[in-house]
């Protein structure tokens, strides 16, 4: 399962928001990915989530894969969309 998604919080994704997002994917058992351009992220990690340096208005797609793959989807979309608590 897949859906692109805005990243929408003024300083991006930075660490706290990158935690939260980690925290986040790494309740559910589907594999859990970040693609944006050429890199893709495994989206429990916060290593490899903060090398894709995302800033806000650029575009990521979230992709999730596994017996609760839409559970985990409809986590993280709704985590994006509320800026993950920024604002």
């Amino acid at each position: 399962m897949a859906n692109i998604v805005k990243i929408l919080n003024e300083q991006g994704l930075h660490a706290r928001p990158a935690s939260i997002f980690v925290k986040t994917a790494s309740k559910f058992k589907s594999t859990v990915s970040i693609v944006h351009g050429s890199g893709t992220a495994n989206a429990k990690s916060i290593i490899n989530i903060m090398s894709l340096g995302l800033k806000k208005g650029e575009e990521i797609k979230i992709v999730t894969e596994g017996v609760d793959e839409k559970e985990a989807m409809d986590a993280l979309l709704l985590l994006v969309a509320n800026k993950f608590g920024e604002e």
